[in-house]
């Protein structure tokens, strides 16, 4: 499975909305210019999760995106569902013979319990040299 710059940037806002998390609204441009990154490719993303009530709109001159719930609240398996669809590593898992079935529903599941297991708080505070949090074995 690889994540697209979808999955990736999408990540990115959401981490840049739990740093501001009760702060107020956040505009795009703010999240643009602090990580450079396109303004009107974050406008894309950004719909997505506010359909799925991930993030909330506020318009106006001090207006920009909330998150809906606690960063400690939202996995970043949330995310990247929204984004990328289905965590799966390969396409027709059904299909393959039982041994190579067993190896993709594993890496799945290992997959899918870092994502789970990982929220978008935890991200917001990691800090550079506090990797001790983010060993995982699969």
């Amino acid at each position: 499975m690889k994540i697209s710059t979808k999955g990736r940037y999408g990540l990115t806002i959401m981490i840049a909305l739990g740093k501001e998390y009760g702060e107020g609204p956040v505009p795009l441009r703010k999240i643009a210019a602090d990580y450079e990154l396109s303004e009107a490719y974050l406008e894309q993303l950004v719909a997505p999760l506010r359909n799925s009530g991930l993030v909330k709109s506020v318009r106006g001159a001090y207006g920009g995106y909330m998150l809906t719930r606690s960063p400690k609240e939202i996995s970043a398996g949330d995310v990247i569902r929204v984004l990328e669809g289905p965590i799966q590593p390969v396409e027709g898992i059904d299909d393959e013979a039982q041994p190579q079935r067993e190896l993709w529903v594993r890496i799945r599941d290992a997959v899918k319990n870092v994502l789970d297991t990982t929220t978008i708080d935890d991200l917001a505070n990691h800090q550079d040299g506090e990797n001790e949090n983010y060993m995982f074995y699969i």
